[in-house]
């Protein structure tokens, strides 16, 4: 249990005070003001169209873009004073098309040495959308809109699955009442229609469904508003940066006409505020300075306040030796919900500071990371918010890393925390001639708990709190007593603790009903956990599938994804398939994008909403199937 470590909580009186990324680049770089377009490179290209052929079916997603900055680009454009170079800041304001056009123009002095992909996802990560994504995806461009746009209905007066976890207690349960869907009902489930996401490419945000509406995100950097039944689309909305998380819906107030808003994160650690009805932007506010701060998580509404969860990019190839590693926190930010003003912002991570100045110069600073990668969990009983922490990228290791922590929801104080994992600094970047001084001596794990815990009442009325760590141990905390270790299982086969790859891995997230605790463990297929106990019911596989997606469970049956793109219902009671659906095919869609198509399901879950089932079918790395961009939807024939 923590009991002496500080964990810096900002008020919103001392907002104005939040970390600044240009205090770790050098005393020489001023900081690139909000917002402000930055000057043009002297001799720059203009913006070069996308490669021929897209992004055909190289790895969705961008994340690799940074890697090579790290590596390649660092030392010129971490600090102004070198050569006359934007900085980092920067270059992320930049459109993708015109941070390639750099390359292009055959002016810059790196051009060669970069492969065409590399370029590529440079440009998408730095910009935080894909090429060719800039106004690609109106909905006034789309065929299928909507005739009328009729007034909507408070979300908890009808059958609504809003946010990640569906409820405050984030169990990926939907209560007979609002599935409408029975076991029975499952094995009749056909496609009813399939939305695309125009220049996309890959669909990695879970839905919302309320008030008859799905609100829905992608890569492409746009939000959708669709009707729940047709798919006709009411309106669209491009925030500038990738929207990765599940959007939440919830009252706001002194917004003019605005009743609802839908509210978001990005890959610039962006928060907005949109009218429901219309997408008219309400607010937005940047929750973190650093140039890698993003949002991953979802969002959580909860009596008039936004929780947000902070990540960042940093350690995917921080351990290159001319990268001054490293300064990113994870942490969690409470806004209001009318206005987007910051009440209160803690860190998991006491502020970096310098330690050591490598062989080459470089300076080094620590302690940093411990991203916070999931939607938190509200617990009304205790005043309490949980987050599942990512692990520790510099040391000194904080006890807040690798852990369930909690926080008080009015202040952001620290309540307690319980640490799954010692000894877990882990950064990319340190293999090869080109590893940096600040690379661990011995390289953690990486069994952080990128997860939202799950809160729990128990047969005998007790509450647990579960989460699952990346080596897929599943443990269960009593948030009635400052989080104590009630139980610790590995549902996948290994001893608890076992550090080989090879095994089970929980990423995503889990499910529980009145039963079980489900999750999807990847290889190690997806478990049913009793949440008295920690015995495993059952344990369901498919041949060939990695089914690390979060599940998601109605009365009677568990919803999984796969990496192949299958999406399985099975039994709650036995792990009896009860049906499967190949979504890694081509499909005709309501708003005729051309090549539309699904891929891996191995990160977000269904939603059950009315009868219906919604997937996002696409994000596929490190999975069997490539990359997609559609997000399908299946009723009972």
């Amino acid at each position: 249990m923590l009991r002496h470590h500080r964990v810096t909580v900002i008020s919103s009186a001392s907002a104005v005070a939040l970390f600044v990324w240009t205090a770790f680049i050098g005393a020489q770089a001023p900081a690139a003001p909000q917002g402000a377009p930055p000057a043009p490179r002297q001799g720059a290209a203009a913006p070069a169209q996308p490669p021929a052929g897209g992004r055909g079916n190289a790895l969705p997603g961008s994340e690799s873009g940074w890697a090579t900055f790290q590596g390649q680009c660092y030392r010129c454009h971490g600090n102004t004073a070198r050569n006359g170079a934007p900085t980092a800041w920067a270059i992320r304001q930049m459109t993708p098309e015109r941070i390639y056009g750099v390359w292009s123009g055959g002016k810059h002095p790196d051009g060669q040495s970069l492969s065409d992909i590399q370029k590529q996802r440079v440009a998408e990560f730095m910009s935080g959308r894909p090429m060719g994504s800039i106004g690609a995806g109106e909905a006034k461009s789309m065929p299928n809109q909507c005739t009328t746009n009729p007034a909507m209905r408070d979300p908890a007066s009808g059958p609504a699955w809003n946010g990640w976890g569906n409820d405050l207690a984030n169990t990926r349960f939907q209560p007979a009442a609002a599935a409408r869907l029975t076991a029975a009902d499952v094995p009749r489930l056909k496609l009813k229609w399939a939305f695309a996401f125009p220049k996309g490419m890959t669909n990695n945000a879970q839905p919302t469904v309320v008030s008859g509406r799905v609100f829905a995100a992608s890569d492409n950097g746009y939000v959708y508003s669709l009707d729940a039944k047709t798919g006709c689309v009411y309106w669209s909305f491009q925030n500038g940066s990738i929207v990765r998380n599940s959007p939440m819906v919830g009252a706001v107030s002194g917004q003019g006409n605005a009743r609802w808003a839908v509210f978001f994160g990005d890959g610039h650690a962006n928060v907005f505020a949109l009218d429901a009805q219309t997408g008219r932007q309400l607010w937005k506010v940047r929750i973190d300075e650093h140039v890698v701060a993003r949002i991953t998580g979802g969002v959580k509404y909860y009596d008039g306040r936004v929780y947000v969860p902070l990540s960042g990019s940093e350690e995917f190839n921080s351990g290159q030796k001319d990268y001054p590693c490293c300064t990113a926190r994870g942490g969690v930010v409470a806004l209001d919900a009318s206005t987007g003003k910051v009440i209160w912002k803690a860190y998991n991570v006491d502020e970096p500071k310098p330690w050591k100045v490598s062989a080459s110069g470089v300076q080094l600073y620590g302690p940093a990371a411990g991203g916070v990668w999931n939607a938190p969990t509200i617990d009304t009983v205790r005043g309490a918010l949980y987050v599942g922490t990512g692990d520790a990228v510099m040391p000194p290791e904080s006890p807040l890393t690798d852990a369930v922590m909690a926080l008080d929801l009015k202040t952001g104080k620290v309540l307690w925390s319980r640490r799954a994992t010692e000894n877990d600094l882990f950064m990319g970047g340190c293999a090869g001639p080109n590893r940096g001084e600040q690379c661990p001596s011995t390289m953690g794990p990486d069994y952080d708990i990128g997860n939202s815990p799950i809160l729990v009442t128990l047969p005998n009325g007790k509450r647990a709190l579960f989460a699952g760590t990346k080596g897929a141990d599943v443990l269960a905390l009593d948030p009635d007593a400052n989080g104590a270790v009630l139980f610790r299982v590995n549902p996948s086969g290994q001893a608890v603790g076992f550090s080989g790859r090879g095994r089970g891995s929980i990423v995503w997230g889990g499910a529980s009903d009145s039963r079980n605790v489900y999750y999807g463990m990847g290889a190690a297929g997806l478990a049913a956990v009793q949440p008295a106990d920690g015995k495993t019911a059952w344990v369901f596989t498919a041949p060939q599938a990695a089914l690390g997606a979060a599940p998601t469970t109605i009365p009677g049956v568990v919803f999984q994804g796969a990496g192949d793109g299958r999406l399985f219902a099975v039994s709650a009671t036995d792990g009896k398939q009860l049906w499967q659906f190949n979504t890694a095919q081509p499909f005709d869609t309501v708003n005729k994008v051309a090549g539309a198509h699904g891929g891996a399901i191995a990160t977000s879950g269904a939603v059950v909403v009315d009868g219906m089932v919604y997937i996002g079918s696409g994000y596929g790395i490190s999975s069997a199937a490539s990359g997609g961009n559609v997000l399908l939807a299946f009723g009972v024939e």
